[in-house]
């Protein structure tokens, strides 16, 4: 299975969409309108090895909520992902047994030459 989770608004994942050229055999997931759910946020668990690898610190929820302030745990990572979008570090693309989180440079680049084969 190839799959892309995304945020099709924002403009950094539309730039690396762009880049990957993701072709027909992957599925794009806009996480805005169709939301994340429990199973495949576990499989993204699973493959991450934890919640908090997937969590975005970045999003302006984090600090308006005042997480930043709190100790969380990974049941709390997983509950914020799951009610909260934006705290979903994008993208998140899934080849395989293998998944990519975010969207350095260098993650970007092995997730497509992953994808290309």
């Amino acid at each position: 299975m190839k799959k892309i989770y995304h945020l099709s608004t924002c403009s950094t994942c539309q730039r690396i969409l762009k880049e990957i050229k993701p072709g027909k055999d992957v599925v794009l997931q806009d996480i805005k309108t169709e939301k994340i759910t429990a199973p495949q946020l576990d499989e993204m668990i699973r493959l991450a090895g934890s919640a908090e690898s997937l969590f975005s610190r970045v999003a302006l929820k984090y600090r308006s909520m005042g997480l930043n302030t709190m100790t969380l745990s990974e049941k709390d990572y997983r509950k914020y992902i799951l009610e909260e979008y934006t705290f979903l570090k994008r993208p998140v693309m899934i080849v395989g047994k293998e998944i990519f989180i975010g969207n350095s440079k260098k993650v970007v680049e092995v997730a497509k030459l992953s994808i290309k084969k």
